[in-house]
């Protein structure tokens, strides 16, 4: 989409003015040398400059939704070579500022980050250049061996003719691996569905929580507990010894609460004594490490872009881990759930693969019935960002508080996505949907559910979604043939004032759900009054307590729903003890 301009270090001092697609002249120049650190190779990826007033934090760890969010330009870089210098296209599209030259002259703290991309040979026949995750979970500012240069106060005036040089000479280091201990074991394993789709190894992971008692109880066989969610570099909300006492106090802006890494530690500690108490269910818990090129996980389902991870993880993942720790290894004794996007994943596990997995707890799920993608219908509204009208259009919010007030538009939320990555490859949200669900386009990248720059929504890549991934949609569709294996398994929740707007495809999808008949659903659909992103259920602790506490709610939960929901001589003795 940019202008790559590649020229000899010594050229780049004396590059031409440049026209900004507002009709004005930018004459500041920015030339990057080559890094050192990946000298003698070519290099593909993004560039970003990110612009900052804040000096107390490097620019590269400021960029947001919200309007405290620093300023970025992104360009796409192909084939950069060893002994060149790059000269940024000072025309390149900025968040939340556009424009280069509609920057306001002053003094700034600027830093440059360069994303590297790599190149795939899919079995598909297209060939992509994307950024494999390197074990941060898809985080384009922590991603090792990502190049940056040292934040520098810099005057900037976008029309004063001037020249800026910077050098990347900051590496990100790798991330070690998290060591085993008596609970808590790692397992990795060569995917061989997604090697041949991505043409290259592709390596699925799981942190496996063990059951209190394992070693000591040989001839039990465990039921398998599967907790959704974001990228986890080890297992969450687990810790064998009380609080840190020497543990500094830190405020959560989020849930305006001090002291909230104090009370994570306490609610991790609290699990633990818990687990090994003498009345908590005998199970297996993972956490699955199933970061792609396009995020840090894969939504668990097969996809044309992403590949079939919905049967990797279903036929290679979990019989490998059910196999390795003694797992019952049949569907009736596996379980879901899950918060925002694990809720969507455990959800979508339970309709795509009704009879692997008995029974769902999805919490505050991505948008499960597309005619509220949070605010927008898809398969109704013309455009994302507006609401049109014959004399007015207005923005569609993005994200909200419990009271209402808006922080962020969607226009806007796609903006920055635009500024870290053409092609859905930011690694972020709306990037992550659109990898998902859509088609291949001729590119060999995914379609664009609408115009990232307009808004204007492509129809036909909407009614592939909707016979794809609309998960309510499907379970009308197909209820006559899959009813009675869904029955009594699906529950969801949600916050009212969930700050995605989550709730709104909830809404539709109970209606849905509750109008079933032969069999009737007979699951549950609950909301948080006032409550936001996250909500689980939970009506007697705040979103910031009841957050942490999956594993002590949902396990002990489906112990005694899958009594009910279990084939006639299976397992139900061994694993309580």
């Amino acid at each position: 989409m940019y202008r790559i301009i590649l020229l000899f270090s010594l050229l780049a001092l004396y590059s031409c003015n440049q026209t900004e697609p507002n009709g004005k002249e930018t004459h500041t120049s920015i030339n990057i040398d080559f890094p050192d650190h990946y000298s003698g190779f070519t290099l593909d990826g993004r560039m970003m400059i990110l612009i900052a007033t804040d000096d107390s934090i490097e620019p590269r760890f400021q960029l947001r939704d919200g309007s405290n969010t620093c300023q970025a330009f992104g360009m796409d870089v192909e084939d950069w070579n060893d002994g060149t210098a790059l000269s940024f296209d000072m025309s390149a599209f900025g968040y939340p500022v556009q424009s280069f030259t509609a920057l306001a002259a002053g003094d700034y703290t600027v830093q440059l980050l360069f994303h590297k991309y790599e190149t795939f040979n899919r079995a598909d026949g297209h060939v992509v250049k994307m950024p494999m995750d390197r074990g941060e979970g898809q985080q384009w500012n922590r991603a090792p061996g990502n190049v940056y240069s040292t934040p520098s106060k810099i005057n900037l005036s976008p029309t004063k003719k001037t020249t800026l040089n910077f050098k990347l000479e900051n590496v990100i280091p790798v991330i070690e691996e998290p060591e085993d201990s008596e609970y808590v074991k790692h397992i990795k394993i060569k995917s061989d569905l997604l090697s041949e789709f991505w043409g290259r190894d592709m390596y699925l992971g799981a942190h496996v929580l063990l059951p209190h008692g394992w070693a000591d109880h040989p001839e039990a066989k465990y039921p398998l507990a599967v907790f959704h969610g974001h990228f986890p570099s080890d297992f969450g909300g687990w810790r064998t010894t009380p609080p840190d006492p020497s543990l500094k106090p830190e405020y959560s802006e989020r849930f305006s609460l001090d002291g909230y890494n104090i009370t994570q530690q306490k609610e991790a500690y609290d699990f633990y004594k818990m687990w090994t108490g003498p009345n908590f269910p005998r199970v297996l818990v993972i956490e699955i490490q199933h970061a792609n090129p396009f995020y840090d996980d894969s939504y668990a389902v097969n996809s044309e872009n992403i590949g079939p991870y919905g049967d990797a993880i279903t036929y290679e993942l979990i019989p490998h881990i059910e196999k390795e720790f003694r797992g019952i290894g049949e569907g009736w004794a596996r379980f879901t759930y899950g918060g925002s996007t694990g809720g969507w994943e455990a959800l979508a596990v339970q309709v795509k693969y009704p009879t692997e997995y008995n029974g769902c707890y999805a919490a505050c799920p991505d948008p499960i019935d597309f005619r509220a993608f949070c605010l927008t219908n898809i398969y109704e509204d013309d455009n994302a960002y507006f609401k049109e009208g014959p004399f007015k259009k207005t923005l569609v919010a993005g994200h909200r508080d419990y009271l209402g007030n808006v922080d962020a538009m969607l226009r806007d939320m796609n903006y920055r996505e635009l500024v870290l990555g053409t092609k859905s490859r930011s690694g972020q949200q709306w990037d992550i949907w659109e990898a998902v669900y859509s088609p291949i386009g001729s590119d060999g990248y995914p379609q664009r559910i609408w115009d990232k720059q307009s808004g204007v929504i492509n129809k036909d890549v909407a009614n592939y979604w909707k016979e794809n991934f609309d998960l309510a949609h499907i379970m009308k569709r197909d209820w006559a043939k899959h009813g009675n294996d869904w029955k009594g398994k699906i529950k969801i929740y949600c916050g009212d004032m969930d700050n995605y707007y989550l709730n709104n495809a909830v809404y539709l999808a109970e209606e849905m759900l509750e109008a079933t008949t032969e069999p009737y659903y007979d699951g549950e659909v609950d909301y948080g009054d006032r409550a936001e992103h996250c909500w689980n259920g939970d009506h007697d602790q705040p979103n910031a307590i009841s957050r942490l506490r999956y594993n002590r709610m949902f396990i002990p939960k489906w112990s005694e729903e899958v009594k009910t929901r279990s084939p006639q001589g299976a397992d139900l003795s061994s694993w309580r003890y």
